[in-house]
């Protein structure tokens, strides 16, 4: 019987989008491309994308860098609260401050997050069945890669809070057997010129 091998996760935020949000931007095209141009030569043997276009737009634009890789749409990968934290869980210090701007989200959110959440980690993570490593990419957004980073370094739940990505940043986690998980790239932005860099951060968080 196949024993279970690495799984390499590699997460990447979308593009720069509109305004709008319903499209990507010029410069969230050229991010998208550029990443992709750096996934090349990576073995991935599957890109998953949430269903919004920003996310959509730009694992499309990945996909055509690469051969054969199959790209598809989930609900798992999708933009959405990972974990809604209760007041005890968080520091008394700025408790009020993190529970306020959770409180800006509407009601269908809040609700059904967790449980996407709580999926994607069965769906995404932990070493994989057979003898070869498998290496996926997700196409998403700030808030589950942000928690798909805080289950790796088994952080508190509401640790996801605070955790912010550029476009088109890639993360790298690995899976292995009788390990626990190793973040191998966090936000890394290598690929992107310095014009195209720390796109979507809050201005006072930029490098």
């Amino acid at each position: 019987m196949a024993g279970p091998a690495p799984r390499y996760l590699y997460l990447a935020r979308h593009g720069e989008a509109s305004p709008d949000e319903t499209e990507l931007t010029d410069i969230g095209r050229r991010q998208a491309e550029l990443l992709g141009e750096r996934l090349r030569h990576s073995p991935l043997s599957a890109i998953y994308h949430g269903p919004l276009p920003r996310a959509e737009q730009t694992a499309r634009l990945i996909g055509d860098q690469l051969d054969d890789v199959p790209v598809q749409s989930s609900e798992l990968a999708g933009d959405y609260l990972p974990h809604l934290p209760a007041r005890e869980e968080l520091p008394s210090e700025f408790a009020d401050t993190l529970l306020a701007r959770l409180d800006q989200f509407p009601a269908e959110e809040r609700e059904n997050g967790p449980g996407l959440a709580r999926r994607a980690l069965a769906r995404f993570t932990g070493p994989v069945s057979g003898d070869e490593p498998r290496h996926e990419l997700i196409v998403t957004h700030n808030f589950l890669v942000a928690w798909l980073v805080r289950d790796a370094l088994d952080a508190p739940a509401w640790r996801w809070m605070g955790l912010n990505h550029g476009n088109a940043s890639l993360t790298v986690i690995r899976y292995a057997p009788d390990r626990a998980p190793s973040v191998l790239f966090h936000n890394d932005m290598g690929h992107l010129p310095p014009e195209l860099r720390w796109t979507g951060f809050p201005p006072e968080l930029r490098a």
